[in-house]
């Protein structure tokens, strides 16, 4: 299939430094808010991509949960791929696309789990169904049918019929601290508006610096 002449010209907006906070943790929360208001489907979902431990990389959409200047959270399985890879190499990037703002923001840094009293509290206010699927997948894992699934799910059901499930020992939550962001508006002729900001040994955030497109 030749795709060589699907383009579109990104023409919606432009971005300045002027038009930049500070902190990259405000710009975000400010187009993330914006995001929010065009009613885009899941505007907290991104694209997490971690290595193992001999450089190769993966990627998955997962789903920011909180946000705030200590970093982004989400949370997992700590036994799935994106777990073991995470604990063999904690470096990652996260990027979130909002193609209907023609927007992207990259996130870069490293993780750290949440602690176990953060994961209960999110997990406790996870609706019933999500709760019990946490206890019925063994995620990554190869199993022979989707059958297989639907009884262990029956099987969580019947085991937790009062409605309180428990917090798994094997789920919870990351924590990614950024070390750079990186702001990008589409602009016309592909010259796009790219602006990083980057974490300084001095334990500050530098200015936000244009980046060529």
């Amino acid at each position: 299939m030749d795709l060589s002449d699907r383009r579109a010209e990104y023409t919606k907006h432009a971005l300045d430094a002027s038009d930049l906070a500070e902190c990259p943790f405000a710009q975000f929360e400010k187009w993330f808010k914006e995001a929010e208001a065009c009613e885009l489907d899941e505007p907290n979902a991104f694209c997490l991509a971690t290595a193992d431990a001999t450089g190769q990389p993966s990627t998955r959409i997962v789903l920011l949960k909180a946000f705030s200047a200590e970093g982004l959270v989400f949370y997992t399985n700590y036994e799935s791929r994106k777990a073991r890879e995470l604990d063999a190499n904690p470096q990652v990037s996260a990027n979130f696309l909002w193609l209907p703002l023609q927007r992207q923001v990259n996130v870069t840094g490293t993780v750290e789990r949440v602690s176990k009293a953060e994961s209960l509290k999110y997990f406790l206010s996870r609706p019933f169904a999500s709760q019990l699927g946490a206890w019925t997948s063994p995620q990554s894992k190869v199993i022979g049918s989707r059958q297989l699934l639907e009884a262990k799910l029956d099987q969580m059901k019947r085991k937790f019929a009062d409605g309180k499930v428990p917090l798994p020992d094997h789920w919870g939550g990351y924590r990614i601290v950024p070390k750079a962001f990186e702001f990008w508006q589409g602009g016309a002729s592909r010259l796009h508006d790219r602006f990083m900001y980057r974490w300084d040994e001095s334990g500050n955030w530098s200015a936000p610096e244009r980046l060529a497109p």
